[in-house]
């Protein structure tokens, strides 16, 4: 019996953490790397920008 419970602890404790993993692996996927990948655009959009603005000075 002692043996039943240890087992099935140590199998729910691993199952619980496999899904809180799983949880914020999701997570970031799903809102922080889109959000990391819109930043950047904006900074190029900008770096772009700012090359035209001064570019078109130059003549």
């Amino acid at each position: 019996m002692k043996h039943k419970f240890i087992t099935g602890f140590l199998f729910g404790v691993i199952a619980t953490a496999g899904a809180v993993a799983g949880s914020v692996v999701a997570f970031k996927k799903s809102y922080i790397e889109p959000v990391e990948d819109k930043v950047e655009e904006i900074n190029a959009n900008r770096r772009k920008a700012n090359r035209k603005r001064h570019g078109a000075h130059m003549g």
